[in-house]
């Protein structure tokens, strides 16, 4: 056994967050995947659901939004339609409505935008580099993996540094809002109603709402064009815009998942070079090719996001079963970038992987990330720029995981470092 090794039983509750505090139970998901690819689950917190596990289904049924909708919510938690209608973004609709405001966001996040960053990214890496490295030991994920996403956060909404502290914090609770230590109002724990109609059912929405309306108050007052936010209000090509719901929740949710998927790949990734020191002369004397391949590697190796919910709008068969229209159908993204008919070796990191046909971006779908060229900038230069400056990197006491079943990190990674 290695420290990479899955611990579970094989028998894990996935409704349950407290069955991901040691990480994903991926022996659970080796079962499911040879024995029961289509799973029912029982789910104390509301309806059960039915947990698609194998990467072939996935790609298929994510295709398919007149068969799985996102419009009742993209979340294992059963929801009011009144409820989401107040919290949606535009991930919870389906085309064409999800087209339509997919285009007018779109732009500001194309690969020709994202790579003007570059230089901005490597700065604000040796930035952080720089304090970090100097301390020996410190925890890499507070210290490295949270900065970056965090400070490239502020450059593309175009916020004060003084603000990003706390945007980040109001991120943590909306995406974290099932682990105590990031939220008092955690979902499965305590009373919630009161912030039902709120993003994430959480009163962090309503303070980033406020926010958000400022900002924007501010820099039309300024005259200021600079940053996507700019670009995601300006008219498409028929004269549409953004409704100004449409935008606080696309705020809301570029705060929170723009921040936290990036944090918990690049901490993946950290603790992958920590307990596999192979990795670290690979990425130093593999060339140029390396860096086309390595980012995309550690992001399916990481998984942030674990599975997105779909809801079946009419009866349909697979793997000898019948889903019922308004059965809740998750795609468990975590499972499918560990399948083995998929992926040779695929618990083992190959950074050399090629083709990668992972999903860790939601591929496949209308629903595909809107981030994923910036992740994969973010994590290609940070790594660039970490193994240039360290010799060793070594996990220097228990690393611990985020409390969800929704977003899977590692919060704490203690490591120490041995400069070049």
């Amino acid at each position: 056994m290695t420290i990479f090794t899955p611990i579970d039983d094989g028998h894990a509750d996935l409704s349950s967050h407290d069955s991901f505090v040691r990480g994903a139970p991926h022996n659970t998901f080796a079962r499911l995947r040879h024995e029961d690819p289509l799973a029912w689950c029982d789910y104390k917190g509301g309806q059960g659901f039915w947990s698609v596990t194998r990467h072939h289904d996935i790609l298929e049924l994510n295709r398919d939004s007149k068969l799985l909708s996102s419009a009742r919510g993209i979340r294992m938690e059963d929801q009011t339609y009144e409820e989401y209608l107040a919290r949606r973004t535009f991930q919870e609709t389906d085309p064409p409505e999800h087209t339509r405001t997919r285009v007018l966001v779109a732009k500001a996040f194309s690969q020709p935008v994202i790579a003007q960053f570059a230089e901005q990214i490597r700065k604000l890496c040796d930035d952080i580099l720089d304090t970090a490295l100097a301390q020996g030991s410190f925890d890499a994920t507070k210290e490295i993996a949270r900065q970056l996403p965090m400070r490239m956060l502020g450059q593309i909404l175009g916020t004060p540094d003084s603000d990003l502290d706390w945007l980040v914090e109001k991120g943590d609770q909306l995406i974290a809002n099932t682990d105590p230590e990031f939220t008092k109002h955690v979902l499965d724990q305590v009373d919630t109603e009161a912030y039902r109609l709120m993003p994430f059912r959480s009163p962090a929405g309503a303070e980033l709402y406020e926010y958000a309306k400022k900002l924007m108050a501010d820099k039309q007052a300024r005259g200021d064009t600079k940053g996507v936010l700019h670009l995601i209000l300006q008219p498409d090509s028929h004269g549409n815009v953004i409704s100004e719901l449409e935008f606080r929740n696309f705020f809301c949710l570029l705060v929170a998942a723009g921040n936290d998927t990036t944090r918990y790949s690049i901490a993946a990734s950290l603790f992958a070079l920590a307990n596999r020191p192979v990795l670290m002369e690979q990425l130093r004397n593999g060339g140029t090719s390396i860096w086309e391949t390595a980012p995309d590697e550690f992001i399916r190796w990481a998984s942030p996001t674990m599975h997105f919910r779909r809801t079946a709008t009419r009866d349909f068969e697979l793997h000898g079963k019948t889903v019922k229209e308004g059965d809740k159908v998750l795609l468990w993204f975590v499972s499918g970038n560990r399948d083995e008919e998929a992926f040779e070796s695929p618990f083992e990191i190959d950074l050399a992987r090629t083709p990668n046909r992972h999903i860790a971006f939601g591929q496949g779908g209308p629903h595909i990330c809107l981030g994923m060229w910036l992740a994969r900038l973010e994590v290609r230069i940070l790594l660039q720029e970490f193994v240039k400056r360290v010799k060793l990197l070594e996990q220097a006491g228990p690393h611990e995981f985020l409390r969800s079943n929704f977003i899977g990190g590692i919060k704490r990674l203690p490591v120490k470092v041995t400069l070049q």
